[in-house]
């Protein structure tokens, strides 16, 4: 059976704002999307045929995480990362490289060999090179794969960050050839150069001459003032590729989401609304609500009485209360699938807008609302 090749068109634009079509063979993904991250092959505390329901239409997972846990063999043998987690999503793998930075005993960052670490779970040592990165996500057998690239912490070291994007820009181009001919997916590249026009042009017109299927913004979410991110967007919005989805890595809240719209992005992906309903924090139209707050012990109405979703409307604001003051199980997967059933309805809203050419007012309105 021949598989469907990877494809993009932009359906609509409002000035930057561009509403999209991703066409893997796995599904279609409307623009822009919002990826629920599921870091070690699972969204957590959440089944995925009901991460499925919220109108998620691809995931995120992570190439580090899953080469240490379970290892890729053990998925390769489970027929690859879809068939292992039961998911009929496109995936999209995310190279490692952000991981080994912030997670492992980092021992060295090789230009030839890559990234030598141990593992932050055992102390196993590893060495991941772009073809090695590239060959655990074949492996995975994933629908999007990054490239492997150094993301540096904050720093406003120029010639640091320098040295690191010319790293990246040469692990970009070693990416490319060991991913080979793969019409059926995307590879992506990653621009970087930090907080630094010239740098991140730099990195840009090198990753364009490479030509990937899509560019991702790395190197933001680590630390940065939300009007430096923005600014950085702003900085690279007219370089960027008119006909290649624009992804940024790792954002973020609502309001991120909102305003990077505004300056051209097309994807997403952030452990937020999960990792926030694990911990009580819901978000709303009207705002984030911390459930655990006493003011809800007599709050008998649900979060959103619009939301049949899940039956999600059935739940109030009461007995979450209760479910996260008594640590049970329960409140964690509701108010995680309340989250993300609020992103998606977030995106929804955001690509109806830019189709009817009112993104702007819709912007406003919430940017800081949300």
């Amino acid at each position: 059976m021949t598989l469907k090749n990877f494809k993009f068109n932009v359906i609509e634009k409002d000035s930057y704002a561009r509403a999209g079509l991703i066409e893997t063979h796995r599904g279609n993904i409307q623009t822009p999307a919002f990826m629920p991250v599921g870091t070690q092959a699972t969204v957590k505390a959440c089944l995925i045929d009901d991460v499925i329901k919220t109108g998620s239409e691809i995931i995120l997972s992570n190439t580090y995480h899953l080469m240490i846990r379970p290892g890729v063999d053990r998925i390769i043998s489970a027929g690859g990362l879809h068939k292992f987690m039961n998911c009929k999503l496109p995936i999209l793998t995310d190279s490692g490289g952000f991981q080994v930075m912030s997670l492992s005993k980092l021992n060295k960052v090789d230009k030839e060999k890559g990234a030598i670490f141990n593992s932050h779970v055992d102390g196993k040592k590893f060495i991941l090179s772009p073809e090695e990165s590239i060959r655990v996500q074949k492996g995975l057998n994933s629908d999007i794969v990054m490239i492997m690239d150094e993301c540096p912490k904050k720093t406003t070291d120029y010639d640091l960050i320098n040295k690191s994007m010319e790293l990246s820009i040469y692990w970009a181009e070693r990416s490319k050839i060991a991913f080979g001919s793969n019409p059926h997916k995307g590879l992506f590249g990653i621009v970087q150069g930090g907080l630094f026009k010239d740098l991140r042009i730099k990195s840009l017109n090198a990753l364009t001459k490479i030509d990937f299927d899509g560019y991702a913004i790395g190197g933001l979410a680590v630390g940065e003032t939300q009007s430096e991110m923005f600014n950085v967007l702003d900085d690279i919005k007219e370089e960027m590729p008119k006909d290649k989805p624009r992804y940024l890595m790792g954002v973020g809240t609502p309001a991120d989401i909102l305003g990077a719209v505004k300056r051209g992005i097309d994807m997403f992906d952030c452990v937020m609304p999960t990792r926030s309903g694990r911990t009580g924090l819901a978000f709303t139209w009207n705002g984030r609500l911390n459930i655990k707050n006493n003011r809800f012990k007599s709050d008998n109405e649900p979060l959103d009485v619009n939301c049949s979703n899940l039956s999600l409307n059935k739940y109030s604001k009461n007995y979450l209360n209760h479910l996260f003051n008594t640590n049970e199980i329960l409140g964690s997967t509701l108010l995680t699938l309340h989250n993300i059933n609020f992103y998606q309805e977030l995106m929804s809203a955001i690509r109806e807008n830019i189709k009817k050419g009112t993104f702007d007012k819709f912007h406003d309105e919430y940017i800081d609302k949300l």
